[in-house]
């Protein structure tokens, strides 16, 4: 049976895309949005949401991690997200608050069903018996172009291993800072172009499969521009309060 968030309740409203689609971007800014009408706003992200899901988080996204199994992957991403659902995200509803997650369980059924070539049905499974079922109110599908949402990917996550090496005190040692850049969240972008594709296409077989949570948004446009969409759609799908002037 799918949860939904009750009369009443809060509000659940997740994020999806390919890395470096600027979901993450949108998520904050929503957030910032929201918090200014008064609500009350939580933003968390997946893998991640609890400390247990952080050192999940981790072992799944760090470069260092090589020759994990996907179905090891699968039941990983799904040990971290039943911790959140059970001690974040249902708690908050319950208490009437608007979580905004970066990533859920579609992001499963696209890289590790899609992606890895698991197939759907494991995933559904896992999520309807470890998270009961629990289904956003609305999901934000960030749709750009697989080359160049995976490019800025790269970049961003080869800037923070900079960063992270300069913080260490490496930058003026090469060898330290070559050792520090694999200290990143970059395993998934160390992808092929065909697993990026098989992505973005089971997203979109999502979307087809579940029109009335999943609203595709353009993230090619400039960021305010995506905003804007991103704000209507909240307030049209949701009935959430419409800024005063």
């Amino acid at each position: 049976m799918l949860v939904m968030a009750a009369a009443g309740q809060g509000k659940f409203i997740t994020f999806e895309g390919l890395d470096g689609c600027g979901k993450s971007t949108q998520l904050e800014k929503l957030a910032v949005r929201l918090r200014q009408r008064k609500l009350d706003v939580l933003s968390t992200r997946e893998p991640g949401g609890t400390a247990l899901g952080d050192r999940v988080r981790t072992i799944l996204l760090d470069s260092r991690t090589t020759g994990l199994d996907a179905y090891a992957e699968l039941a990983l991403m799904f040990a971290a997200r039943a911790q959140h659902v059970h001690a974040v995200i249902l708690p908050a509803i319950g208490a009437g608050r608007v979580v905004l997650c970066d990533r859920f369980t579609d992001s499963s059924e696209a890289y590790q069903g899609g992606g890895r070539q698991l197939g759907s049905e494991p995933v559904l499974a896992l999520h309807r018996f470890l998270c009961n079922g629990l289904q956003p109110d609305l999901t934000i599908l960030m749709d750009s172009d697989v080359a160049g949402s995976v490019a800025r990917a790269r970049r961003r996550n080869f800037a923070q291993s900079e960063e992270k090496a300069k913080a260490r005190g490496a930058h003026g040692k090469t060898k330290a800072r070559e050792q520090n850049r694999t200290h990143d969240e970059g395993r998934f972008e160390r992808e092929n172009q065909a697993f990026f594709e098989r992505v973005h296409s089971t997203y979109h077989e999502i979307a087809r499969r579940e029109p009335e949570r999943v609203v595709i948004i353009d993230a090619r446009g400039s960021i305010e521009s995506v905003h804007s969409e991103i704000v209507q759609v909240v307030e049209t799908r949701l009935g959430l309060p419409a800024k005063k002037p």
